[in-house]
């Protein structure tokens, strides 16, 4: 029952990890197979520790755990260098909006493209490298 459970938990944990897939192809497919084989392995961990084979068990969770972590460093979004006029165009600002302006108009636009409320990291990193390049010009 409790091995049941905890094969179940693994489950759910992989399939949420699944769900939050974003990069490109290539890279996507050694996550989920990454995922899905720490899972494995620490689901046999758990049954190696359970049958009282420690050695085994704490091999088998070790590289179970070392394939989760691995699957989960994403890598860092590098954005290009960006031209005033583009970095106005994602902000929607005009070309003599104060501070303030520029400030405000980043908020709004951050609030729906910040990956927590449905946009994507290359997205929100393109909207802070606006703002970034229109609030140094000054």
């Amino acid at each position: 029952m409790l091995i049941g459970l905890a094969l179940a938990a693994i489950a759910v944990w992989a399939l949420v990890r699944l769900g939050r897939q974003t990069e490109r192809r290539g890279r996507g497919h050694w996550r989920v197979t990454a995922t899905l084989l720490g899972a494995v392995l620490l689901a046999g961990g758990a049954l190696a520790a359970f049958r009282g084979a420690w050695l085994a068990a704490g091999a088998l969770a070790g590289a179970g755990l070392y394939l989760a972590w691995c699957s989960r460093a994403r890598p860092q979004v590098r954005s290009e260098p960006m031209s005033e006029a583009d970095a106005r165009a994602v902000l929607g600002v005009s070309k003599g909006a104060s501070d303030t302006e520029i400030r405000t108009a980043w908020k709004r636009v951050m609030t729906r493209a910040h990956p927590d409320q449905g946009g994507t990291e290359g997205l929100a990193a393109r909207v802070n490298a606006a703002r970034d390049r229109l609030l140094r010009r000054r």
